[in-house]
């Protein structure tokens, strides 16, 4: 066995001098246990959070989204169509076209983004899954529908069951000439909305979806279109996949994933859990400052122990070691435990939501926190506590010189 570790465990367990000292060892483990285990409650829930508004951001961006590099429109020919549904992993494919727009209805007016696309993106989108009111219709036979996002539908004060008064779009007119007035500044349509759906505040307050030759019709398009979206199939490596679909295309063309085409908010989304990893982290090494206390106290009711075992041929070394041992079982008790802990915790939550978002009438989009356990943060949670255990071990243990140079001139 191995005899530093078979020393350190007796010294964990067994009842010393001072009942003090038990009852530190055993507060240096419960703040180890609950520093670990608020690290991995915390991550969770950040995960979890994290993991939602990717799910929502995914509900209405593509898996891949496809634009132009210099200018604003390109034209969406068969051939190119069909050489990026020949790409592996690609099932569905939709024509886009963006435009900024004036929307009117009765006395209201508000600036939004007229969003037209084709029939396929009907298939490939899960709006219909977040609709708030009404249903997913753009278009039914030769008529046209517009599905207003929440804020836009606030703003407007729009009212799906008004059948009298439809929606008046007013876009910039292509054709005015270099000198417009205001008779051919504008051309205009108007539609009626058929549903109102609610994703996240950047969309809501700015998209409004139409059909594709609604929007075509309006701006004198005919093959133009401001982006392609794909959808790949769930086996598809997203990666391989952009990589493929920017082959096919050329340079011309720029070729984003979920991840590019919401860069800032992921960096940040990363950036906010680590830094509360961070703090929580230093909180930690407060609550090991115990860790030390309970070693000092230890060394100082073991200095018999330390003398003997000098006696007996034991070398500095190896009676540093076996403080340091002590030390680092406290870490991985706590570590351990507070893992155990945290995880039990983060699965009760997960299955009963016992902690709730609000009041059981709020509109949260979910009603209790969203939890998501993840390996990596066990193995950094883990990896993070023994290193910060093992620097509080450092000091106590360093100065045991001090310690045994004054008991080896005692007597017995």
């Amino acid at each position: 066995m191995n005899f530093p570790l078979y020393i350190a465990r007796r010294y964990l367990v067994s009842k010393k001098s001072h009942n003090l000292i038990n009852i530190i060892s055993g507060i240096s483990v419960a703040g180890v246990t609950i520093g670990t285990m608020a690290l991995i409650i915390v991550l969770s829930v950040f995960n979890g959070f994290d993991q939602l508004v990717v799910s929502l951001f995914n509900s209405f961006n593509p898996d891949l989204l496809v634009t132009v590099k210099e200018g604003k429109t390109f034209e969406a020919t068969p051939g190119l169509e069909q050489s990026l549904r020949r790409v592996p992993g690609v099932i569905h494919l939709a024509e886009v076209v963006e435009e900024n727009a004036l929307l009117k209805y009765r006395d209201k007016q508000y600036i939004v983004t007229l969003k037209g696309v084709s029939p396929e993106y009907m298939k490939m989108s899960r709006l219909d899954t977040m609709m708030e009111e009404g249903s997913f219709l753009l278009q039914q036979g030769d008529k046209d529908f517009a599905v207003l996002g929440g804020g836009v539908a606030y703003f407007v004060g729009a009212n799906l069951n008004d059948f009298v008064n439809p929606l008046t779009v007013f876009v910039p007119n292509r054709n005015a000439g270099s000198v417009p007035t205001l008779e051919n500044a504008f051309t205009s349509d108007v539609i009626f909305p058929s549903g109102i759906f609610s994703v996240q505040t950047d969309f809501d307050v700015k998209y409004v979806l139409v059909p594709l030759r609604f929007i075509r019709k309006l701006m004198n398009y005919r093959q133009e279109v401001t982006s392609l979206e794909i959808k790949l199939s769930r086996d598809a490596d997203p990666d391989r996949a952009r990589d493929q679909v920017q082959s096919a295309l050329g340079s011309d063309y720029s070729v984003k994933d979920h991840f590019q085409q919401q860069a800032l908010l992921y960096r940040i989304m990363r950036s906010e859990k680590w830094a509360i990893f961070l703090i929580l982290s230093f909180i930690l090494i407060i609550a090991t400052f115990n860790v030390t206390g309970s070693l000092t106290m230890l060394i100082l009711d073991k200095k018999r122990d330390i003398a003997v075992l000098q006696c007996l041929g034991a070398a500095q070394p190896l009676v540093k070691r076996i403080f340091l041992v002590e030390g680092w079982l406290i870490s991985v008790i706590g570590a351990c435990s507070g893992l155990l802990l945290g995880a039990v915790l983060c699965f009760l939550q997960l299955k009963f939501g016992w902690v709730r978002l609000g009041s059981p009438g709020s509109t949260f989009v979910v009603s209790a926190y969203p939890v998501h356990m993840q390996i990596m943060d066990f193995v950094f949670v883990f990896v993070t506590v023994i290193l910060i255990g093992l620097v509080a071990t450092w000091y106590p243990v360093y100065n045991i010189r001090k310690v045994d140079t004054h008991i080896l001139n005692q007597r017995f």
